[in-house]
């Protein structure tokens, strides 16, 4: 009986399989293998499609941009044709019956003004063109309309009608968003500006005003004075990119330095650790300087004694550590809190929350300044720099500072 059941289990077994087999041959198209079903495989076509629309349109809506997204988004909706306009032209055209252009120009003055969508049969003497209507969809930005997306088809479809306005909305979200980048380079551009301006004047007034002390009595040192808050101001004016190097930024540091000494004498101590492997890193121009002015303007203030400041630069891995210490008076960290919010500015806070808010811009809201301080215990303030970031390049020279 046992013999009988095994030879039993050997017949069906091969038989079990080939069901199994076959159902899953039957429950799935060939060619789409054991990774979905064939609405996940759509799924993924669909995203990985808008995904490769999605990157030219953050550049803004131009003829390049266009021509680069414009055979995308008609895979998306599966038209015979696709184009994309502004408000006064073609940019791109996809697909077959490019001679319609004109024809849609002059039918996109009702929906351009208006932000609504609107359908419309295309007249034709061409016998073989398969474009015969179409669907045009707005692209508005902050209730702006900047260009309409036209799809093209063999008649009238509502459900190509809904698709195109799905994909026009998608597009005006890039170009929204393109328009934010922009907004944000502005901004940046701005605050380096705005920081200029609040470093220069006092720092002018008294850098010339000890350069000016040692006209006579030292016209060697004055001369030294004077080249070294040209350079300095040289550097904070400089107007090639927003970026520069941790060893530029540090050498700007060094004339800054030059010119408190002359002024504050033995009352200053500067100490400096620099690792040399991180002296190319990439930062934003103006980042670390005023960071250095709070911390002698701080260590210097109510204090009679010596003001010691130490800046150190360390390899931390997928980052550089910048640190700028100082045994100052310190602050309340509710005062500092306020600061770093924008709520308050006193004369000692100078740049601290410019450089806290381009920080956050460039690299996240992670890498702000990281401070501890407390009344009468000085200040730390920590700056990590990724030593790679899209978009952060400069191409300062580098420096041999590796000093004490």
């Amino acid at each position: 009986m046992s013999g009988f059941l095994a030879g039993l289990c050997v017949a069906v077994l091969p038989l079990l399989a080939a069901g199994f087999w076959l159902g899953r041959r039957t429950a799935r198209p060939p060619g789409l293998g054991g990774l979905g079903t064939p609405v996940e495989h759509a799924t993924f076509r669909t995203l990985h499609t808008a995904s490769l629309a999605a990157p030219p349109l953050r550049a803004g809506l131009t003829e390049e941009t266009a021509g680069k997204s414009a055979p995308r988004l008609r895979t998306l909706l599966g038209t015979d044709a696709l184009c994309l306009t502004d408000d006064r032209r073609v940019l791109a055209w996809d697909g077959v019956g490019a001679h319609h252009r004109d024809a849609i120009m002059e039918r996109l003055a009702g929906p351009l003004d208006t932000g609504r969508g609107e359908a419309f049969r295309l007249d034709c003497a061409t016998p073989d063109c398969p474009v015969r209507w179409a669907v045009v969809a707005p692209l508005t930005v902050d209730d702006r309309v900047h260009g309409a997306l036209v799809a093209c088809a063999p008649g009238e479809s509502a459900v190509l009608v809904r698709a195109a306005a799905e994909v026009a909305r998608f597009v005006s979200v890039q170009l929204e968003l393109a328009d934010l980048d922009r907004s944000r380079t502005r901004l940046i551009e701005a605050e380096i500006k705005a920081l200029r301006a609040q470093i220069s004047p006092h720092f002018v007034y008294n850098s010339l005003a000890v350069i000016a002390s040692f006209v006579r009595t030292d016209p060697e040192r004055a001369r030294e004075l004077l080249l070294e808050f040209a350079d300095f101001t040289r550097y904070s004016f400089r107007r090639h990119g927003d970026f520069t190097t941790l060893a530029d930024e540090l050498h700007a540091i060094e004339h800054y330095l030059a010119l408190v000494r002359a002024r504050f004498g033995d009352r200053l101590a500067v100490t400096l650790q620099i690792a040399p492997e991180v002296l190319p890193v990439a930062l934003p121009f103006l980042c670390l300087q005023p960071l250095v002015e709070n911390a002698v303007k701080h260590g210097l203030e109510g204090k009679a004694g010596t003001c010691r400041i130490r800046i150190t630069a360390r390899d931390a891995g997928a980052e550089a550590l910048v640190v700028i210490e100082d045994d100052g008076a310190g602050m309340d960290p509710r005062l500092l809190h306020r600061i770093l919010a924008g709520e308050d500015s006193p004369s000692g806070g100078i740049g601290l929350s410019n450089v806290d808010d381009r920080l956050r811009q460039v690299y996240g809201d992670d890498h702000g300044l990281v401070l501890e301080t407390a009344p009468g215990a000085g200040m730390k303030i920590t700056v990590r720099l990724p030593k790679y970031q899209p978009g952060v390049h400069s191409a300062g020279r580098l420096g041999n500072l590796t000093g004490d």
